[in-house]
């Protein structure tokens, strides 16, 4: 194929939108930097830029074929692709991934996948540093047993207390990951493992560990902290030790000293985070370039644990970092010495967990499998299993079957949307709508004259009243997306004269913050309140109300000015990305008329997962069952990184004997 031929052919992809202009325009450069490019290497290029706008880190060679399949490549595409079959042709522009040369390359092949260089290097940067800690030997305390049965009374039983063994886990090393699903106790369990490492510290007459805590969100920070304040006056330590865990919660970007307009941070290799443990939750959030910031900044000796569900989606931009961690956590994969050790430490007999293929990465992680929000009988419960596992007739079974938490909606139409969203369902016990927040906005309203602090406490009633419920979607434009649903809600609010939506600021309105700002302190995802205040000597103003994490725990309330907000949307409806970190009495998720390739397991399930005491579900049988049945793959070569090692699979240094 001549190049005038390619660039006809990406005009035509760009044209069907296959490729955006992004893509096109760095194939296009790789032409102007190597005028006699193979023109399928530029073709190729195009496509792995593509790919990593829906979440790939690299673009896996021997999978073109299913790939062609799976998105209907038109028959040029497909051509291109057949001479690619064995290797792509030799360019100065395509490094060797066994060395990366030459160094200047954009492009690296690595093991029949094709990667930016960028991606790359991250990708085996993130590996590194995660199997460094893994294969750090430090001595066990010789309280750890005496303080784990402390901290965990109940005997070992029948049943395996998998939060106790995860706690033993990750106080043997440098490296810890808990993974679980929604009311699994993993904030409770980490409060305990941070009461266990600090006390083991006091009872060696060593100094207090360096501990700080994360999250991806400043929504998933501020749920963290008020999880993390609630938790600490329950921990069974000593006060000394009690006073050593932090309760404050930082996003990953306050924490890593984000610079404005660059990708950089103040902390990096040469400018070490100062701590000892670093705690991240929500960590499915987490995309590669962050984690590698992370590890990046994190001090060789610091101690990593993450938390999070590996059933969620995974991070909005490229990488599933959690997900390639925790392939395995299902199975175990356990190793005889750790199991032997995991007895003697905890007194839990994790044998059906052992597997002969044991890896050291799988040494270090830790599923909680009992859900405390849900019971047997929780319909909520079932249903995120049910979608898990995968199994779309079971879903419906349950969806049509009366249950008290669920209601499904398969053929809503715009009023009974509206009827939803305002009001609520009909379920026993009052699954709230829009109008809860409304109604405790107006009816609790203190007098003009009462003060500042009375305005304060109002203010924070309002904005928790108004995170009892959300609506979600699963795509930000069209008739179900973001955009549209916003409009209709407010229309529907405006109409019941429950809000005053004739100008853009108004009182009631609910904004989510599109972009970090330093200055405010706000970060992306955060959602206030637009609320009418008195100001003195009469008068009142418009101001918009955010809960932020306070230091030493708690939250505290924040007005900003709506002029101070530029970069800001309306928050009636967010997307299921958008959501995650938070969690809502009564979450409704709205699914598109057609199948769509967003719509995948992890996406109803993570939607699902929001709510607390009731779900509603408005979308189709059809819809339902294709959703259920499409998982979401990320190629990506990083559990296979993990996966490497050398030596003893399960017999790490500081276990033997």
């Amino acid at each position: 194929m001549r190049h005038d031929m390619l660039s006809s052919l990406l005009d035509h992809a760009l044209q069907q939108q296959r490729l955006r202009p992004l893509d096109v325009a760095f194939a296009r450069f790789l032409i102007e930097r190597e005028p006699n490019i193979a023109p399928a290497l530029a073709w190729l290029a195009a496509v792995l830029s593509r790919q990593l706008a829906d979440g790939h880190l690299c673009l896996d060679l021997a999978g073109l074929d299913a790939l062609a399949d799976e998105q209907d490549w038109p028959d040029d595409w497909r051509a291109l692709a057949d001479t690619l079959r064995d290797d792509p042709p030799a360019s100065s522009l395509l490094a060797a991934g066994d060395g990366g040369e030459p160094a200047s390359a954009p492009l690296v092949l690595d093991g029949g996948r094709l990667y930016l260089r960028r991606y790359w290097n991250h990708e085996r940067q993130v590996a590194k540093g995660i199997l460094d800690r893994v294969a750090r030997a430090e001595p066990p305390s010789p309280y750890l047993a005496e303080e784990l049965a402390r901290l965990f009374p109940t005997a070992a039983g029948d049943t395996l207390d998998w939060p106790r063994i995860a706690c033993a886990l990750a106080a043997r090393s440098g490296f810890g990951v808990i993974t679980g699903g929604p009311g699994t106790g993993k904030t409770t369990t980490v409060v305990r493992l941070l009461g266990l490492l600090q006390t083991l510290q006091w009872r060696a007459q060593a100094p207090a560990l360096r501990i700080r805590l994360a999250a991806p969100t400043g929504k998933a920070a501020a749920r963290l902290n008020a999880s993390i304040s609630a938790q600490l006056a329950r921990l069974d330590v000593d006060d000394a030790v009690r006073a050593t865990v932090p309760a404050e919660v930082a996003t990953l970007h306050r924490l890593l000293g984000a610079r404005p307009d660059t990708r950089r941070f103040r902390h990096d290799r040469t400018n070490p985070l100062p701590l000892d443990v670093l705690v991240i939750d929500e960590a499915s959030m987490i995309d590669l370039d962050m984690m590698a910031a992370v590890l990046d900044a994190l001090p060789a000796s610091a101690r990593l644990i993450l938390l999070g569900d590996k059933d969620q989606l995974a991070s909005v931009e490229a990488g599933a970092v959690l997900g390639d961690l925790c392939r395995r956590a299902d199975g175990g994969h356990y190793g005889a010495t750790t199991a032997r050790w995991i007895a003697t430490t905890s007194g839990d007999d994790i044998g059906d967990f052992v597997q002969a293929d044991a890896q050291p990465l799988d040494q270090h992680i830790a599923m909680l499998r009992v859900s405390h929000r849900f019971s047997a009988a929780s319909g909520i419960g079932r249903l995120a299993q049910d979608v898990n596992m995968g199994d779309a007739a079971a879903t419906l079974v349950l969806l049509g079957a009366p249950c008290d938490d669920l209601a499904w909606l398969p053929a809503a139409d715009v009023g009974t949307l509206q009827a939803l969203v305002i009001h609520g369902t009909a379920a026993p016990g009052g699954a709230c709508g829009y109008r809860h927040y409304l109604d405790t906005l107006h009816s609790c309203r203190p007098a003009t004259d009462a003060g500042d602090d009375a305005h304060a406490d109002w203010a924070t009633s309002a904005l928790q009243a108004f995170n009892r419920f959300q609506l979600l979607c699963a795509l930000r434009h069209g008739p179900h997306g973001v955009d549209k649903l916003n409009q209709l809600v407010a229309e529907a609010l405006h109409a019941q004269g429950l809000i005053d939506a004739s100008s853009g600021w108004y009182e009631g309105r609910p904004v989510m913050v599109t972009r970090n700002d330093y200055a405010l302190g706000l970060m992306n995802g955060d959602i206030g309140l637009c609320l009418r205040l008195p100001v003195a000597g009469g008068g009142s103003r418009l101001a918009v109300a955010f809960l932020a994490a306070a230091a030493g725990g708690g939250t505290r309330l924040r007005l900003v000015a709506p002029s101070r907000l530029p970069e800001v949307e309306t928050a009636y409806a967010l997307t299921v990305h958008k959501s995650q970190g938070s969690e809502f009495e009564h979450a409704a998720l709205v699914l598109p008329a057609a199948m769509n390739p967003v719509l995948t397991r992890e996406l109803l399930y993570t939607g699902i997962t929001r709510a607390r005491r009731w779900f509603s579900l408005l979308g189709s049988e059809a819809i339902i069952v294709d959703a259920v049945a499409r998982r979401t793959r990320r190629h990506s070569g990083l559990a296979e990184r993990l996966a490497q090692d050398g030596g003893d699979r399960d017999d790490p240094a500081h276990l033997a004997g």
